[in-house]
């Protein structure tokens, strides 16, 4: 699967320390999100590489690719909306939803008019609730839905919430439909246009799919990842890695006095007597905050949590601790 499109690049030795963050990523088409793990890691010689957020084989575009200590980070990033550019085959229903499965229904589009589609599209926008498809990593009773669908199973799923926060149509050459969509984070692109072509009443599948954002990641800025270099390119090219900090930057901060950072490097609770921060009411129960030291470096994630002894008084609890600050 990865010949000509991932092989052929040669590893190139990591000069600087070892880079803890997240890598902004153009997937090619092609390959898989696993693909372009194990070739950064061997790229990069980093032996810590996952991802945040999978693209389907043929898909394109930004693959947010986590680097050492950023793996730590995958469960505080899921919040992350997403924005696509995808291409819509009206007229077609296929097994697998995308151009990848076997046609099941074919029909003519040429009664459709322009205004049908723009309206019909513009209903999909808000929050609703969305049924995953077969070819999907969702598991049911333990078991992923695509291994049922290979053996030829169809699972009953339970539908997920889910926020469509825009939609428009940017170009219409019937049968297809070139969609902007921006989403929330578990949103099927295969579904949505599944979807719109089942109300429409002649069907559809994806054809194309090009993911153009990630949170604060944008394809403009993704690095193609047959230009990846030596780890000291990270910092050079502007826009593709966040750091630690930079990758939670939406969340609040504390921090604390040197003489409680052991504790806080143990994982034990502190208490907010020995912070240095705004007003911890300002930030509600279970609300996650980043910890650092007095020179700025990231320690822990945290939330506030009343103390056992007295709840009127507040401590920090640690939910994830990155490591020793040097």
């Amino acid at each position: 699967m990865m010949a000509g499109i991932l092989d052929g690049i040669p590893p190139r030795h990591v000069t600087s320390a070892t880079p803890h963050g997240v890598l902004n990523v153009m997937k090619p088409a092609g390959c898989t999100s696993h693909d372009v793990v194990a070739k950064v890691r061997r790229l990069l010689e980093v032996r810590k590489v996952g991802h945040a957020g999978t693209l389907d084989p043929d898909a394109t575009g930004v693959l947010p690719v986590l680097l050492g200590k950023g793996t730590r980070l995958s469960a505080f990033l899921l919040h992350w909306d997403k924005e696509y550019e995808a291409v819509l085959r009206l007229g077609q229903e296929t097994t697998t939803q995308d151009a990848t499965g076997a046609i099941v229904r074919d029909c003519s589009v040429q009664e459709l008019r322009p205004e049908t589609i723009h309206g019909v599209v513009a209903q999909f926008q808000g929050e609703q609730q969305q049924v995953p498809p077969m070819y999907s990593a969702v598991k049911v009773a333990g078991q992923p839905l695509y291994k049922a669908a290979r053996a030829g199973k169809t699972l009953d799923r339970q539908a997920r919430p889910i926020t469509i926060y825009h939609i428009e149509v940017r170009a219409l050459a019937l049968p297809y439909v070139t969609l902007w969509v921006h989403c929330s984070k578990g949103t099927y692109i295969r579904t949505l246009c599944a979807d719109i072509g089942q109300v429409l009443g002649v069907g559809g599948h994806l054809s194309q799919l090009t993911r153009t954002r990630v949170g604060p990641l944008h394809l403009d800025r993704a690095w193609p990842l047959g230009e990846i270099g030596r780890g000291d390119d990270l910092f050079e090219h502007s826009g593709a890695f966040l750091d630690l900090d930079e990758a939670l930057a939406h969340l609040p901060v504390v921090v604390v006095d040197p003489a409680v950072v052991g504790k806080v490097l143990n994982g034990t609770p502190v208490s907010d007597v020995a912070l240095w921060s705004e007003d911890h009411r300002a930030h509600p129960a279970e609300t996650l905050i980043r910890v650092k030291d007095d020179m700025g470096r990231l320690l822990a994630l945290g939330k506030w949590a009343p103390a056992t002894s007295d709840v009127s008084s507040h401590q920090l609890q640690m939910v994830k601790v990155f490591g020793e600050t040097s």
